[in-house]
């Protein structure tokens, strides 16, 4: 599939640039080719993210979420879609199947609007993996072939280390983001974590040159999990992130490599 850049696609990039500069910055480091398929997903993603957020009325964060699930309705039906500079794009990039997928990963951040914690351990992995986990499936799938397992696998890996590094936040905003914030319980997450991401990476000869790209947006994943299993006190510390040089020469690597 070919998607032009276009002022859709430009407003997506923006969007992106504005909210997620990290998965900018890895889009910007995929063949110029691609950067268009990928864009109106991670804006998605952007958009998705911040709903529960903008406002403190649950109702009112409940139906900007639904607004998401009914656009990807419309993608996953065939109908026509709503014209939205995000949702036009996205509905040329999408396959019914994949934005019927993309369903429960708009569902799962109803999480985000209350403050209620996590049930268990299931709860807690399937909220990222069907976050985390989905938006890889889906980033890979768009531009190639790949197999689900182990882009879920690296999905759950690159979303525990970017919910660490958002501990600080959650926990600023009143919510119970772990179900086991003592420094075992966060040792043990990390390495569960780091375990799934170097399973998933074992395997990445089942995904294709074409997808890929997609998988540069955990670059930093390993290096996240590994620091917060061995100190995991920088997580309450917000001291999870790469210093300017060091998170652009990584990223490099990555790429000049092929390896995540």
């Amino acid at each position: 599939m070919t998607v032009g850049f276009d002022d859709d696609v430009k407003a997506c990039a923006a969007l992106v640039h504005r909210a997620d500069p990290d998965r900018f910055m890895a889009v910007m480091a995929a063949p110029v080719a691609v950067r268009p398929m990928l864009f109106p997903l991670y804006a998605l993603n952007a958009e998705v993210a911040r709903a529960p957020w903008v406002t403190q009325e649950a109702m009112i964060a409940e139906m900007r979420l639904q607004w998401w699930r009914d656009a990807l309705q419309e993608i996953a039906d065939g109908k026509p879609v709503r014209r939205h500079e995000v949702v036009t794009p996205l509905s040329q990039v999408l396959s019914p199947d994949l934005a019927a997928m993309l369903d429960e990963y708009v569902a799962v951040r109803r999480w985000d609007i209350y403050r209620d914690p996590f049930e268990d351990e299931a709860h807690f992995d399937a909220y990222i993996d069907h976050s985390s986990g989905s938006l890889m499936v889906a980033a890979a799938h768009v531009l190639g072939p790949a197999d689900e397992t182990v882009l879920r696998d690296i999905g759950y890996g690159v979303g525990v280390a970017n919910w660490l590094r958002a501990i600080p936040d959650l926990e600023a905003r009143g919510r119970i983001p772990l179900l086991d914030g003592t420094p075992d319980g966060v040792r043990a997450l990390a390495q569960k974590a780091l375990s799934r991401l170097r399973k998933g990476r074992s395997n990445a000869s089942l995904i294709s040159a074409q997808a890929r790209p997609a998988l540069y947006t955990g670059w930093q994943a390993e290096w996240v999990l590994r620091r917060a299993a061995t100190r995991p006190d920088r997580v309450a510390a917000g001291d999870l992130a790469q210093g300017e040089i060091r998170r652009r020469l990584s990223l490099m690597w990555t790429v000049a490599s092929g390896r995540l």
